[in-house]
């Protein structure tokens, strides 16, 4: 393209974009503008890395999945030490079920941004869905010393620790997370159900019975509060079992049989 074609595109229809007005379309959720407006940019300058990768986002944010990671591979290849790119790219893979190039991508993003909360806890969630629970711990723990005021990292801690058979690490962490968020029923219910897989019934049933007091059809707490009380109360152990199942809960459904030895 020559000068002159270069400046009548400029003049008739505005080639020349702006990367503040597409971040602030992009930020607004006005997707298709902000990457009208990265395209314009990148006209001119096909390596600005910051406009590359919010068009990257704003392709996923529209579903354009394989745009997005292009862009993503475009930067890559400009920059191998883009660290958001990799990230990206992790979450592409996340969405697909690709749990194992997650996280190796999310490995190298950790290595070149070691001080990333977000990349942190992102790759320990996926260290967890590919079973390095021990490795996932590590990296909580780096997580939770830059952002100690943050409670997921003490949720994600807690599951770990349990897939790796730490009972009581799964308790110290999930008493940590009620710590910081102390009116989260699923808070008191994993706990719950933690001390219960791990034979804590007194301490199950009173997480369970939090949970049913801010949240009274929660059916599932019921159930298991149940169980963890049947020998001491079989009497009231069933007909919270048979409630629950009478309103459709599986797990109560299946441990109705329980009951069997106190009729």
């Amino acid at each position: 393209m020559t000068l002159r074609v270069i400046i009548i595109c400029f003049i008739l229809t505005g080639c020349i974009g702006n990367y503040k007005t597409g971040e602030q379309l992009y930020n607004s959720g006005d997707y298709e503008k902000a990457i009208a407006e990265f395209n314009k940019v990148l006209f001119v300058s096909i390596t600005d890395l910051k406009s590359l990768h919010l068009r990257a986002r704003s392709y996923e944010e529209l579903g354009e999945l394989k745009k997005a990671e292009a862009d993503y591979r475009k930067i890559l290849a400009l920059d191998p030490e883009y660290a958001y790119a990799y990230t990206g790219i992790a979450k592409l893979a996340w969405d697909k079920g690709r749990f194992v190039e997650a996280e190796n991508n999310l490995l190298k993003a950790a290595m070149l941004a070691p001080e990333d909360y977000d990349v942190l806890l992102f790759l320990s969630r996926a260290m967890i869905k590919n079973g390095r629970h021990k490795s996932a711990v590590e990296f909580l723990d780096l997580a939770i010393k830059l952002k100690p005021e943050e409670a997921s990292p003490h949720y994600y801690k807690g599951i770990a620790q349990a897939h790796g058979g730490d009972g009581l690490g799964l308790i110290v962490s999930l008493n940590e997370y009620i710590n910081l968020e102390p009116n989260n029923i699923s808070a008191y219910y994993n706990r719950g159900f933690g001390l219960m897989t791990f034979g804590h019934y007194s301490w199950a049933i009173e997480d369970f019975d939090k949970v049913l007091e801010l949240a009274p059809k929660h059916y599932d707490a019921l159930a298991r509060r149940a169980i963890c009380m049947m020998k001491k109360n079989p009497r009231q152990a069933c007909f919270d079992l048979e409630t629950a199942a009478m309103n459709g809960n599986e797990f109560a459904k299946q441990h109705l049989g329980d009951c069997t030895a106190y009729n």
